[in-house]
């Protein structure tokens, strides 16, 4: 069901069921690394039911916003200290006022220029998030700005080339072509799949100690149980 901006406007305040409106991303290699970091990081904090992730879903903020149907999007966006639940979209009004505490753009040649500019000055001005990246997936483009009082200013990346996330405390920085997180101490954040591939090839590991342990018993006459 499509809902005209009147129809939108008059659901304020009650909009929970506002759905999202943002067009398809550019391309295979978007999609891909939009999925790395939602599952890196769903993976990483698995523990935790006190953050929501965006993937490629409204904004919604004003009711002016409604009325001339500017729908703003991040590709990626977090916001901390919330309910963990599926959402249609974000209602900032639904939702006591709370902006992202982190947008990452994605870059295209059809986006970039909007990223750069208009959303950059939208993020800093009206939605006040603390923490801002872009990165595009086919040139690598990687930059990072954190809000310092009223003006967003570059973070400074460190000898390897990644950026500091105060709201993540991880890293972001490039690994094999695709933006990743990596911890404190500069390990390279899994996902899923990798972390279960760890986990096989350490316990195929143990498993050859064990062995190397019984044979060296048995060559000297003693039966391991």
């Amino acid at each position: 069901m499509v809902f005209t901006a009147q129809e939108m406007a008059r659901l304020m305040p009650d909009a929970s069921q506002l759905e999202s409106d943002e067009p398809e991303m550019e391309s295979s290699l978007h999609y891909i690394q939009l999925a790395l970091l939602v599952a890196c990081l769903e993976w990483q904090w698995r523990g935790r039911n006190d953050f929501f992730i965006g993937a490629n879903l409204t904004v919604y903020y004003s009711q002016q916003q409604l009325r001339n149907r500017d729908f703003r999007g991040p590709d990626f966006f977090l916001i901390a200290s919330t309910e963990k639940r599926p959402r249609r979209s974000w209602v900032v009004w639904e939702e006591d006022g709370k902006y992202p505490d982190i947008i990452i753009e994605l870059l295209s040649s059809s986006t970039a220029r909007v990223d750069r500019n208009a959303k950059k000055i939208l993020y800093q001005n009206r939605f006040r998030t603390p923490e801002y990246f872009w990165f595009d997936p086919e040139d690598l483009e990687f930059s990072g700005f954190r809000l310092i009082g009223q003006e967003y200013q570059a973070i400074v990346a460190n000898e390897f080339g990644r950026l500091w996330s105060e709201v993540l405390e991880l890293y972001l920085g490039i690994h094999d072509r695709k933006l990743r997180y990596f911890t404190p101490d500069g390990e390279l954040v899994a996902t899923p799949e990798e972390a279960a591939l760890q986990a096989q090839q350490q316990a195929a590991q143990a498993q050859e100690r064990v062995e190397r342990l019984a044979n060296q018993l048995r060559a000297l006459g003693i039966e391991p149980e």
